[in-house]
């Protein structure tokens, strides 16, 4: 049986979506152990651009030229997109339930229509603006603006996470027009990994903490786990996988699609966070949730082709 190209883009986009919205979940433990988010970027980031690289050596190695012209727009993707967004992603985490970080980070997609037709004149449907409104109107329900129960530094990181999101998706759209994945996932990695090993060296970082065991808490609190063994699998499962599956998707499907199915994650957040972590949210707050993603595939649809 004949697998078209969109059936194969979908499969790939919720595979990473559902390792992904695992990944909150195991990144949120982990950082108990005393790690900083910005090394957890560093360490993610090392471990996809090794891995990545590895393969384009092995497979590919002219994929490895780049011009003066590809630089300024790789470093963006790489900086804004990777760099930033995971970590002001991870300080969200720490701070907020791991679904609500994540709807306040996928508000992006919202805004990724808007700054196609400011950057790019794409045009969009007039219920964009019905999106907008939806969006807006959810996460002040989820935030419970009346009272704002959510702590505010949370808060500002997964706005930050939304707004280099939004450069993650824009760049990577146009990016792989005449890039390979592979290469594309290699040099915004590396970009990534040398920036927060500046910012955050690993050297500095007293790695026997990390050989002791981990207790994964929650649902889960009986079962302790080498401190490595979490490191491996958050390298490998939780970032070289799911972004290698969500960048060779956007390859073969409609960014509107993309977009659309990568909100899927905020529900694997959920889904995670309450069956592992225990985290609940009120059935207020469950509304606005459900407004947001409503909100935010609305706003997808409004894109022109």
């Amino acid at each position: 049986m004949h697998i078209t190209d969109k059936t194969k883009g979908t499969t790939l986009a919720l595979l990473g979506t559902l390792l992904f919205g695992l990944n909150a979940s195991t990144s949120k433990v982990f950082m108990t152990t005393g790690m900083l988010p910005g090394e957890l970027v560093g360490f993610r980031s090392m471990c996809n651009a090794l891995l990545a690289g590895a393969f384009l050596l092995a497979t590919n190695p002219k994929a490895f030229r780049i011009s003066a012209r590809e630089l300024p727009g790789l470093l963006a993707f790489g900086l804004i997109g990777v760099a930033v967004m995971q970590w002001a992603y991870s300080i969200s985490l720490q701070l907020l339930p791991v679904g609500i970080a994540l709807l306040f980070e996928y508000t992006a997609i919202v805004w990724v229509p808007l700054a196609s037709y400011l950057i790019f004149k794409e045009r969009f449907k007039p219920r964009l603006w019905l999106g907008v409104v939806a969006v807006l109107g959810g996460l002040a329900v989820v935030s419970q603006v009346w009272a704002f129960s959510l702590n505010v530094t949370g808060v500002l990181a997964g706005l930050l996470a939304a707004v280099c999101t939004t450069t993650f998706f824009i760049m990577g759209e146009h990016t792989q027009k005449g890039r390979d994945v592979y290469s594309t996932l290699f040099y915004t990695m590396l970009f990534s990994a040398v920036f927060w090993g500046i910012l955050s060296p690993w050297w500095n970082t007293d790695l026997s903490k990390y050989a002791h065991a981990v207790n994964l808490g929650g649902s889960l609190a009986g079962v302790d786990v080498p401190g490595w063994l979490l490191m491996i699998w958050i390298g490998v499962a939780g970032s070289f996988l799911p972004m290698l599956f969500s960048y060779s998707a956007m390859r073969l499907v409609r960014p509107t699609v993309m977009g659309i199915i990568s909100t899927s994650e905020v529900l694997f957040a959920f889904l995670f966070g309450f069956i592992w972590l225990g985290e609940q949210l009120g059935w207020l707050q469950t509304l606005g949730g459900i407004i947001v993603l409503a909100g935010i595939v609305i706003a997808q649809t409004s894109r022109g082709k």
